[in-house]
């Protein structure tokens, strides 16, 4: 598959933004919407991607994660979970209404989009192995099933790299079979604003969920309103998330236990108009606590 591609303008920002602010509108506060996201991949013990999705717990999962890019070398990352029968279970999440994007970046330093044509490339190979591309000599780990977005969860890197012009590229194209379905496009930052490593992709405003981690972060210990106002504010048009680990060891800081989420912390953070929901990291913390069963009611 060829694309004609024109270079990322702020025009087209400018329009994507617009047609954005159609959707949602920062007029009056957001109050429940019993979003809950959940990352998956990172434990072989997590138990599969369709018992994830068959719990009825998430309103999207989030594979994690591609961990190798920007140098002509791609790895995908799924902790040793089996391939086989992958895309039936991808296709029976969305048979249930669950989203399923993949995460790129993560906990390595494999990974990086130094130049524009690093991150063209780095579309193509998404687009080809996951979603609706076809070119013949590519290999999809999932067959015929396509995911349904892309979430930029960096670690490392700077302001310089082109994650702009992958997030432009990303949000030009179409998914799925029907006209006018958008890919899922959302960013998992840390939590003290602006998390520079992912701000230039932020401040094209096409982003349509934000999930902030508060947790593993030295400078935002555990959920912070002032942060959290942040946030909200600088993305009006986007819907911003409230992560969290899904057990104090699922995260060397930042675990809020169930009953002070949903007493103090939710009620607050669902003043803002553009309020999403709860992420939570991982499945495999999530499995074992219940974390997300006790709080979705009020999520």
């Amino acid at each position: 598959m060829a694309f004609t591609r024109r270079k990322p303008s702020l025009l087209l920002a400018a329009l994507l933004s617009v047609a954005i602010s159609f959707l949602a509108s920062p007029a009056s506060a957001q109050g429940k919407t019993g979003q809950v996201t959940v990352f998956w991949g990172r434990h072989k013990d997590e138990g599969s991607l369709r018992e994830a999705c068959d719990s009825g717990r998430y309103t999207m999962v989030i594979m994690s994660f591609l961990d190798v890019y920007g140098s002509g070398s791609y790895h995908l990352d799924l902790s040793g979970h089996s391939l086989a029968g992958m895309g039936n279970a991808i296709k029976r999440c969305q048979f249930l209404g669950v989203p399923v994007s993949i995460s790129i970046g993560g906990f390595g330093s494999a990974y990086s989009l130094p130049t524009n044509q690093s991150a063209l490339d780095l579309f193509d190979h998404l687009w080809n192995t996951y979603f609706g591309g076809n070119l013949n000599d590519t290999h999809r780990p999932f067959g015929d099933a396509w995911l349904d977005g892309v979430d930029m969860f960096l670690e490392h890197g700077t302001p310089a790299e082109h994650y702009n012009t992958l997030a432009l590229e990303l949000a030009k194209h179409n998914i799925r079979a029907g006209p006018g379905k958008l890919l899922h496009l959302t960013a998992t930052p840390h939590c003290k604003f602006p998390d520079t490593r992912v701000k230039e992709a932020l401040d094209t405003r096409i982003f349509e969920r934000i999930h902030v981690r508060f947790y593993d972060d030295p400078d935002c210990i555990g959920y912070s309103q002032k942060e959290w106002n942040k946030w909200t504010a600088a993305y009006p048009f986007t819907k911003i998330y409230v992560g969290l680990p899904a057990s104090p060891q699922a995260a060397k800081s930042g675990y809020t236990d169930p009953n002070t989420l949903r007493n103090v912390v939710l009620p607050v953070a669902q003043k803002a108009s553009n309020y999403g929901g709860v992420m939570l990291w991982d499945r495999y913390y999530d499995k074992r606590s219940n974390y997300s069963g006790n709080i979705k009611n009020w999520a």
